[in-house]
């Protein structure tokens, strides 16, 4: 009997948040539009511009408008603002962001019920039992996700997980992308080695400094060379991941042991000098993992840190907890208390936010006071 080969697709909603904040403001549309900050947000027409800022803000997302000013997530606002002046600033709204993933998830499992959730605007889908043929499905499920929500979406569909996160970049916005055989040398290997979920800027800058740029170089690459530099557990994978080589399954039920954010930082950053802008960042992602246990239902009894250093050094800490949490401002206050166990004597790459220890929400109603926003 031959095997039934796999039709994976993952689904990606289009510049998510700020498209989001245009369903309240639809007179923006077709402005360069960015989120950051927090803050009331705005009554119609009463926008703020990022011409002028000053602070050390850092942008949660922008608008395909403003993207092609040269503005991108994680950038910090005062750089956004020489690059694009006259683009509206907004806060960011994660009540509304939590609800638009809730609706759109909703209308794709009724579609394609084996779905795996990746996250507030992302999700793996398994096509393989569906009688449809792909085009077809990725239109119906993009139809379905528009009516649900007003929203668009793109849809990379190939064999494996690696290869359709890929994809579903690739045609981006409001693209449907399937990879056949031969795509993966013509459309997958001459693309940077970043495009592969799992290479972050570490791994990239060391493959670069091999002369290893693209994934078909690393398709190609000697795996005893990889091995001397990365080790074996991590060359082998990325052998496997430049052929577009994945077996793992989607997951559609699981119980997470931890969940985490982190970010990497455009440049090191600077405990004092860059304390706003580390502060800011550092919230986003207490916000950002408090979306994350809420949407899990679960509340969290140990909060973690972790920090990479310029020496690309590395150093976690942890905090338990009396009462197991989930909102953002205890979170919060744990990370700060975790930040305060730290030697910070060079500058940051990384800064991450883990939650551990889960138990369901109804198993535990804790909430800690909110605290003053600060760094540690």
């Amino acid at each position: 009997m031959v095997a039934e080969t796999r039709r994976i697709a993952h689904l990606d909603m289009d510049a998510f948040f700020a498209s989001v904040a245009l369903l309240r403001y639809p007179d923006l549309k077709g402005q360069p539009v960015v989120i950051g900050g927090h803050g009331r947000l705005p009554e119609p027409g009463a926008y703020a511009r990022l011409r002028g800022y000053v602070g050390r803000g850092v942008l949660t997302t922008a608008s395909y408008e403003a993207r092609q000013l040269g503005v991108h997530s994680a950038m910090g606002m005062m750089k956004a603002a020489r690059l694009a002046p006259d683009a509206i600033l907004l806060p960011v709204d994660f009540p509304s962001y939590r609800h638009y993933s809730r609706l759109f998830k909703a209308a794709v499992a009724r579609v394609a019920p084996l779905v795996e959730d990746r996250g507030i605007d992302e999700i793996y889908i398994d096509l393989t039992p569906l009688q449809a043929d792909s085009i077809a499905l990725a239109q119906q499920l993009k139809q379905a996700v528009f009516q649900a929500t007003g929203l668009r979406c793109s849809i990379g569909i190939s064999p494996n997980k690696l290869l359709s996160k890929i994809a579903s970049d690739l045609d981006k916005p409001d693209g449907i992308t399937i990879l056949r055989p031969g795509d993966l040398e013509q459309r997958i290997w001459p693309l940077p080695v970043s495009r592969i979920n799992g290479i972050g800027p570490k791994a990239t800058g060391r493959l670069a400094r091999l002369g290893i740029r693209t994934i078909a170089e690393l398709a190609h690459t000697d795996p005893a060379l990889l091995q001397k530099h990365f080790g074996h557990t991590y060359a082998r994978w990325m052998v496997a991941a430049a052929h577009g080589r994945d077996e793992r399954p989607v997951v559609t039920h699981s119980e997470p042991r931890s969940i985490s954010r982190e970010t990497t930082f455009e440049r090191d950053l600077h405990v004092r000098h860059d304390r706003a802008q580390l502060s800011a960042i550092l919230r986003e992602l207490c916000e950002r993992l408090a979306a994350d246990l809420l949407r899990k239902r679960v509340r969290s009894g140990t909060i973690g840190i972790k920090l990479r250093f310029a020496d690309f050094s590395i150093v976690t800490r942890d905090h338990t907890l009396s009462e197991a949490v989930h909102d953002a401002d205890a979170i919060h206050q744990a990370a700060r208390a975790c930040l305060k166990r730290v030697q910070f004597d060079q500058r940051m790459r990384l800064l991450g936010v883990r939650a551990s220890k889960l138990v369901p929400m109804h198993e535990d109603t804790g909430r800690a006071p909110p605290v003053q926003l600060s760094l540690y």
